[in-house]
């Protein structure tokens, strides 16, 4: 059976949209890896979880062998529906247990746990993010980036403080969890992004900048402002992230592209530029600000955006406008090849082209008889009639002939 969940915006309190967890796949994914954890028997999960036993055999029906108490506690999600309350409460034990283990494998159990009840169990994982063993911080990471995309609101907090975790590999994880959560909900994604790219640490902007194409074609408003606001940024690394998501917009919102591709084209950084010219070509060419982009493309400085605008010339303008840019634009190109361009550009075929080109302007005349041919055509299909008509007579009976 499908679960939802409802995130909320954590400064206004209002629900943000729902997301659909399915079960075949993401729920599976929250669960624990296969093992014994799997074949307990539902009636034997809270005695061997809470450590009233330390071991069980299990059924031959399901392959035998026996299970421990880390694999009851694991197993804690599947219990009945009236143990849920008592589950909740062992697996808060355990991951506040003296033992490194049992608080590791807690935090394992804890992803998959959190669809039967969650209450407390986030604070307990922004707990052990902080835990002085190694293991354990690991394994919380690992329930950070499962947990994040389910509970965007609940994990906010935790999120944002890992984020900007002095550990860099707390902070990878951070900003990996982050993206999957945005690729979910894409008004949590805003949020932490909008902090992100004010901050002065120049890693956490380049960071969030990547995680921009995610937001592109379902983020809307917000989602254009950032990259508008990251294309505007002082390092050059967070505008290139910004630019590659150039290209996807141009699909979904041309409009919109078309304002922050003119941003990018007058870029100093050549890749910048580069993603500009790939989003340029995926615009509406009829659309007057596209068409002056090209124009003034054409007499930029830089040699790729002027051959690719050069290249797009004959897609927006068309006869003497045409031949009168190219014209105005040779005076001033100096490399051969985008003169050689030019020059074909500024040509009227139909006058200055060779003969070959000149003759495909010609149409074919049609075939007019003159008269001559005309009065023998008539004259043979004259004869031929009267023929017709003369072998009709000697065909007719003699009855018919003396009536």
């Amino acid at each position: 059976m499908a679960r939802e969940y409802i995130a909320r915006d954590p400064r206004t309190g209002k629900a943000l949209r729902k997301s659909r967890l399915k079960d075949d796949s993401d729920i599976r994914a929250l669960l624990p890896s296969s093992g014994p954890w799997e074949s307990i028997p539902r009636s034997e999960i809270l005695r061997l979880a809470s450590g009233e036993v330390g071991a069980i055999d299990l059924p031959r029906s399901v392959g035998g062998g026996f299970a421990n108490r880390g694999d009851g506690i694991k197993a804690l999600s599947r219990v009945l529906e009236d143990d849920v309350n008592i589950a909740h409460e062992i697996l808060l034990e355990c991951l506040d247990d003296d033992s490194i283990s049992i608080r590791t494998v807690a935090l394992e159990s804890m992803p998959s746990f959190s669809l039967r009840k969650h209450e407390g169990l986030i604070m307990c994982l922004s707990d052990r993010l902080m835990d002085e063993a190694h293991e354990v911080r690991k394994e919380a990471m690992i329930s950070l980036k499962k947990m994040a995309p389910v509970f965007p609101s609940g994990c906010e907090h935790v999120l944002r403080r890992e984020l900007r975790h002095e550990d860099i590999k707390h902070r990878e994880n951070a900003f990996s969890a982050l993206k999957s959560t945005s690729e979910r909900w894409s008004e949590t994604g805003c949020l932490h992004i909008d902090e992100l790219i004010r901050e002065d640490d120049v890693d956490l902007r380049r960071r969030g900048a990547s995680i921009l194409r995610v937001l592109t074609s379902k983020a809307g408003a917000e989602g254009w402002d950032l990259i508008g606001w990251c294309l505007e940024d002082e390092d050059a690394d967070v505008r290139r992230r910004a630019s590659r998501t150039l290209v996807s917009l141009a699909s979904v919102e041309p409009r919109i592209a078309a304002i922050l591709v003119e941003v990018a084209m007058s870029d100093d950084d050549a890749v910048v530029r580069k993603s500009a010219i790939g989003a340029l070509k995926k615009l509406d060419m009829e659309s007057p600000r596209v068409s002056r982009m090209v124009v003034d493309g054409a007499r930029d400085r830089d040699y790729e955006l002027r051959k690719a605008c050069i290249g797009l010339l004959s897609i927006i303008l068309s006869g003497t406008e045409l031949r009168e840019t190219a014209k105005e634009l040779l005076r001033q190109e100096t490399r051969p090849d985008l003169r050689k361009r030019l020059l074909s550009l500024s040509m009227d075929l139909e006058m200055d082209g060779t003969e070959d080109q000149k003759n495909s302007f010609l149409a074919p005349l049609e075939n007019v008889q003159d008269d001559e041919e005309m009065v023998i055509e008539k004259g043979i299909v004259k004869e031929e009639r009267k023929g017709e008509h003369h072998k009709d007579e000697l065909s007719r009976p003699e009855s018919e002939g003396s009536t």
